[in-house]
């Protein structure tokens, strides 16, 4: 088994614990895994928590921590019934490709839910302006399993860089990483997130950064790799001291859910994003408006069953 493989089935080990015998139980009672605190996901996915408990009696949903790669083995595996995923990772998941050891086969899409930035984030005074300026320099990111973290395996490579060129690299939380980023001890921040997220908005508040631009040419080595990948702009006020607009590697946060789990429990937790617009923009505002055909927007993973019923039953068509 791979490093990543390791680390990353270790990443989603507390999401086993608390599954297990779960999904062969009730389909009332299952774990829902998100991803670290800090982020956007596990806050999301408590609401998701609360809506559905209280519109289905009897419901008991435990939200865990995960992470993009992580979740996808988790559910595949049947770990965990339902979870929250990148549209880049779920898609080289259906193929086996890195950093997945084999084709997953029981790995459903329920919906799209807002968009993911890859930010790469430095100190205004560390001299990082490009990739290739990160040689020798000291990193913070998250753990192996997370799709920001594999993604900076492949930024550093369009410079011919590895974390071996690097002068120190930290596998830790958004939070502990501002955290590091604002004592000095780190020059660089990569995450995948959506926007704005509050652990850089922390760090802007505390100390002068920059959002590294990303060019056509390193867009391209990671469109060539995945058509799920978009460049997006992370508009100028995103950040405090941000009045230009930055390219990002941008691609999509969406649910998958085990293709044969519980048609009724899928459709309970589709409508509680798609009837509490107000709720979800309150956490993050990149839900904010979000339609039923931006759910159902195709991805290139296969709906769930009950997902296409859901989107069917209020109008909405999918493949």
């Amino acid at each position: 088994m791979s490093e990543i493989f390791k680390v990353a089935r270790g990443a989603a080990m507390s999401a086993l614990i608390l599954a297990a015998g779960t999904v062969g139980a009730s389909a009332a009672d299952f774990v829902m895994a998100t991803g670290q605190q800090g982020g956007s996901w596990y806050p999301v996915g408590g609401a998701i928590k609360a809506i559905v408990e209280r519109e289905v009696p009897g419901t008991s949903i435990t939200v865990t921590p995960g992470a993009g790669v992580a979740n996808v083995v988790g559910v595949d595996g049947g770990r965990f019934p339902i979870a929250f995923a990148n549209s880049i990772s779920t898609v080289d998941s259906l193929s086996g490709k890195e950093p997945f050891r084999k084709a997953a086969t029981n790995v459903c899409n329920l919906g799209v839910l807002y968009p993911q930035y890859y930010q790469v984030v430095a100190l205004a005074d560390s001299g990082i302006r490009t990739v290739a300026d990160m040689k020798g320099k000291r990193l913070t990111t998250q753990q192996t399993g997370n799709t920001g973290e594999f993604l900076t395996h492949e930024l550093l490579s369009t410079a011919g860089l590895t974390f071996d060129d690097l002068a120190s690299v930290a596998h830790t939380s958004y939070s502990d990483s501002a955290s590091q980023m604002k004592d000095g001890h780190a020059d660089f921040f990569t995450l995948g997130s959506s926007l704005p997220t509050g652990s850089v908005m922390d760090l802007a508040s505390a100390r002068d950064i920059v959002l590294i631009d990303v060019d056509e040419e390193t867009f391209k080595h990671f469109k060539d790799q995945n058509a799920a990948f978009q460049l997006r702009d992370v508009p100028a006020g995103a950040y405090q001291g941000f009045d230009e607009p930055v390219r990002a590697i941008s691609y999509d946060t969406h649910m998958i859910a085990a293709c044969d789990y519980d048609g009724e429990m899928v459709k309970a937790v589709l409508a509680a994003v798609a009837d509490n617009n107000d709720t979800f923009a309150s956490i993050t505002k990149s839900m904010e408006g979000l339609t039923l055909e931006m759910m159902a927007t195709e991805i290139g993973v296969p709906f769930h069953p009950a997902a296409k019923e859901f989107y069917a039953e209020r109008g909405v068509t999918v493949e």
